[in-house]
């Protein structure tokens, strides 16, 4: 560009030749705001997602309990309102994860019972460990889809258990398979249900005393 045009430019913009162009400061505060509009979304939104995944642990649970799903026994309010003359083996297992210096299982492998009859139970836990441990148990029912017809009426299951060195602590189990099972055609020729349960250690054990689930899912402790 000759001088002659570089000083017709200047004169039409009011800038020196080779002045750098500064954006006017509207622009720039708006596109920042949007900067922090979105930035200040993106945290809501990964926030949101931390709490509906701590939310979504204790309504899986209550879910699971309500329907029997994943193979996880009901939890029943009141015994059936009658029994049948059909009887079915239920076999217990009892495993413990590691971490917890505990025993764990039934007090005998499997009993025989009338469809619709209410069940107590016995587990027995006792702690190997050198200083007070705690521990929290899982269940579930094979074959899953009979967990629906499965329903417990008292259990230690989801409530926190501690143990001192050389501890023993009965745990009992009340129970009840629904007879409507006697109608379903897929459990007609069902004769074995299975009860497992798994203890997990608590790395973090609370200070105050645990709620159980069930009314009276307590386990009383043995010396």
């Amino acid at each position: 560009m000759t001088k002659a045009a570089k000083k017709k430019t200047s004169a039409k913009t009011g800038r020196r030749p080779g002045e750098k162009v500064i954006p006017p400061l509207a622009p720039r505060m708006s596109i920042l705001n949007r900067h922090q509009t979105v930035g200040l979304s993106c945290a809501v939104f990964v926030l949101a997602m931390i709490g509906a995944a701590y939310a979504a642990v204790p309504f899986y649970n209550w879910f699971c309990r309500q329907t029997g799903f994943g193979g996880t026994p009901i939890t029943a309010e009141r015994p059936a309102d009658h029994e049948i003359a059909r009887k079915i083996t239920v076999r217990f297992d009892g495993n413990v994860a590691d971490g917890l210096p505990w025993t764990f299982g039934p007090d005998q492998p499997s009993i025989t019972i009338h469809i619709g009859a209410t069940t107590l139970f016995h587990y027995t836990a006792k702690s190997h460990g050198w200083k007070e441990s705690e521990g929290v148990a899982s269940y579930n029912i094979s074959p899953p889809e009979a967990a629906s017809y499965f329903n417990k009426l008292q259990c230690f299951c989801f409530t926190n258990q501690k143990l001192a060195p050389g501890e023993k602590l009965d745990m009992p189990v009340v129970f009840f398979v629904d007879p409507a099972i006697d109608k379903d055609p897929q459990f007609r020729s069902l004769d074995t249900i299975t009860l497992s349960y798994t203890f997990f250690p608590v790395k973090k054990p609370s200070t105050g005393s645990s709620k159980p689930l069930a009314d009276a899912g307590n386990g009383s402790k043995l010396r």
